[in-house]
């Protein structure tokens, strides 16, 4: 088998790659190691910046998220028990952020991908990456008892933060920062109607943070801090709603619609970058080479932004003979990863409460966030990191 650009990972990150190869005429192969059903019965986040938007339509794959997304205009925040909100679209010139569940979108990718004909090899076994050091990578993988071989350009590393590709580099040859946080999200996605329905709504409390966002008009997904000890099964639906109505401002408490979940789970939350994302013909993109925590909604769009600029070096190099964008590839996409982790972080670190987190500690946050909130300028720094910084 041979193929120009061999991709490891069919999650949206993978696919959305090969989309836009595609879309150039450049020939690309996906092997992922899970069944597509797998793959798309990972519960994820599902806040889009206008640029992901732009690059699902740009693929044709934006049909249903047009029709069934949901644009969102400001950002809540909830602190000392009062609502305050930041009018994200107005403080930004008219953009948005669209709640649309990361689900969806690997469904839309993965039917636009077999419409076209294109190759996804799902349930690979054994997969390994090989000779990427040199001009003649491969990848090899077990398919129906048999090892196959797939001869390529280029590797692109897409198989999240777990998989093979970045655990392929010498540890010589890699650079990796890390920040675990004291803490998880308990999530509970539920069938009912969110209790905001054009805004996310951010609570700091001394008890913990808080985060209520949306999939749909009839589908919510929310969240409170607790400790990395807790078990999801000390945790009952009646639980979860009493806590969380305790962290949010009274009037959102009383007209929140409660129901059974459909999922519910404890998430770590850490901040990790590693650098550079190429080495030699492999290159990483997405959670293979960064993670964010989820406060600020950018663990999707920054895998988004990677294969974009990855996709125009590839274009680079097969459509100008230009090897300008392969030898840029890590460091252009390092310079917008390390933004939105600062602006992630800095979230993360603002409305959650920590172990040292003592009185003092309470007042500081609630100082800045209510400077936050009556400051044009803080609250526009805010929207723009939030909607998205430009490609």
């Amino acid at each position: 088998m041979r193929t120009q650009v061999a991709i490891i990972g069919a999650g949206p990150a993978g696919l959305l790659l090969g989309a836009l190869l595609h879309k150039a005429g450049i020939d690309n192969i996906i092997i992922e190691r899970q069944s597509a059903d797998y793959v798309l019965g990972r519960i994820r986040a599902g806040i889009l910046e206008q640029g992901t938007v732009n690059l699902l339509h740009e693929v044709g794959a934006g049909q249903r998220l047009a029709a069934g997304g949901t644009p969102h205009h400001s950002i809540e925040l909830v602190f000392k028990n009062q609502r305050h909100s930041v009018d994200v679209t107005g403080l930004t010139g008219g953009k948005v952020v669209t709640a649309y569940g990361q689900t969806e979108v690997t469904r839309d990718l993965m039917d636009a991908r077999a419409s076209s004909g294109l190759t996804t090899v799902y349930e690979a076994g054994d997969v390994s990456i090989h000779d990427f050091d040199s001009a003649q990578p491969k990848v090899r993988f077990m398919q129906d008892g048999q090892q196959q071989e797939l001869a390529c350009d280029f590797i692109a590393g897409c198989d999240g933060f777990h998989g093979v590709c970045r655990a392929s580099v010498p540890k010589n040859a890699i650079h990796e920062f890390e920040r675990v946080y004291p803490f998880g999200w308990l999530g509970v996605l539920a069938d009912v109607p969110p209790v905001s329905p054009h805004a996310i709504v951010y609570g700091n409390h001394e008890r913990g943070f808080s985060l209520c966002s949306m999939r749909s008009l009839t589908r919510s997904r929310y969240y409170v801090q607790c400790p990395m000890t807790d078990k999801v099964e000390q945790w009952s639906d009646a639980a979860f709603w009493d806590e969380l109505r305790l962290r949010i401002d009274p009037e959102l408490a009383e007209k929140m619609v409660t129901g059974p979940s459909i999922e519910k789970s404890i998430a770590p939350l850490r901040s990790f970058v590693a650098e550079p994302m190429r080495f030699g013909s492999l290159f990483l993109a997405g959670d293979a080479a960064h993670i964010v925590p989820p406060t600020g909604a950018k663990g999707l769009n920054l895998a988004a932004s990677d294969v974009k600029y990855l996709s125009d070096a590839f274009i680079d190099f097969y459509l100008e003979k230009s090897m300008a964008g392969v030898d840029g590839y890590s460091q252009r996409a390092l310079a917008r990863v390390w933004k939105a982790e600062r602006f992630s972080w800095s979230l993360t670190s603002l409305l959650h409460r920590f172990p040292d987190t003592d009185g003092f500690g309470q007042k500081i946050q609630e100082a800045e966030l209510d400077y936050l909130v009556h400051s044009s300028a803080a609250s526009t720094a805010l929207a723009e990191n939030y909607v998205g910084l430009p490609l």
